[in-house]
């Protein structure tokens, strides 16, 4: 199983350099990703400039948005321009990860129904993939540049039945969100493969997961801290915050194995501060 680790890109006040250093880190470490949540009402970077500006500090690890709130985006063909742009400047290590969202407060700020958002997410993974296709829209051909290599890795979000069914149609794999256990997990894992199956998908789906980690001293009170913030929406406590994080090296240890044994393909750790020693930190526990 692969390790990830997330950009800090939202935790609240952090500086462009904290970003590019932990990029930096992770790449000179030999983490296998870095990745970036979306949202638009938060104090955070956007996910696909993030990418772009890490892309120039780091060769070697892989760009995943984790995830994209992709209708918000609302235009497939700009989307889609832009992602592959970013595919092409990284030299192909761009990984689309992309789900619909649920905060009504991100499409009321950008000026998009709420209702409805699952058919316009279809109809876009659809477009994109014809896009990068090379498919000709208007008289000067198709709509450019091509990805890096001929088509960009989509990863659906979400945790519904469709999530699974668009997965194994338009993806290449799935990415669980942090709420999602192990356990959880691995029936899920289950479920999408049957679909994938069933839509004559050759090989099979690659299972992302993310989770959140916090280490050091004051691990429990950062963690605290910073998700009670970011999951105000949902009236999480800062207690509750605690609960949600790994903040120690026996359950960063435990949950790298129990998502292993789950069927998950990479796991990308999120850390719960800007400070890049995190990076440092979480190394030696996590590559092992």
């Amino acid at each position: 199983m692969d390790i990830g680790i997330g950009l800090p890109a939202t935790v609240s006040g952090a500086e462009p350099a904290q970003l590019f250093e932990v990029a930096r880190r992770a790449d000179q470490l030999g983490f296998a990703s870095v990745g970036v949540i979306d949202r638009v009402v938060y104090d955070n970077y956007e996910p696909l400039i993030t990418l772009a500006a890490v892309a120039g500090v780091t060769e070697n690890v892989r760009l995943t948005t984790s995830i994209l709130l992709a209708p918000l985006r609302v235009n497939a063909a700009l989307l889609a321009k832009q992602a592959a742009s970013l595919d092409r400047l990284a030299s192909g290590r761009l990984v689309l990860g992309v789900a619909v969202g649920l905060r009504e407060d991100d499409y009321l700020a950008s000026g998009v129904p709420l209702s409805g958002r699952g058919h316009r997410f279809d109809e876009m993974l659809a477009e994109m993939k014809r896009i990068w296709a090379g498919e000709a829209r208007g008289t000067s051909g198709a709509i450019g540049p091509r990805p890096t290599r001929g088509d960009i890795p989509l990863i659906i979000g979400g945790g519904a039945e469709v999530a699974y069914v668009r997965a194994a149609r338009f993806g290449a794999g799935w990415i669980a969100a942090s709420s999602i256990t192990p356990d959880q997990l691995g029936e899920s894992v289950e479920r999408l493969r049957q679909l994938w199956t069933a839509e004559g998908r050759q090989g099979d789906p690659r299972v992302l997961a993310l989770a959140y980690f916090a280490l050091g001293p004051d691990a429990q009170r950062v963690a605290g801290n910073y998700l009670s913030h970011y999951y105000s929406f949902a009236d999480v406590t800062p207690e509750a915050g605690q609960r949600m994080a790994l903040t120690g090296e026996s359950a960063v240890r435990d949950a790298i194995a129990r998502y292993r044994s789950a069927g998950c393909d990479e796991l990308l750790l999120f850390p719960c501060t800007a400070d890049p020693t995190q990076v440092d930190l979480l190394a030696p526990i996590a590559l092992r």
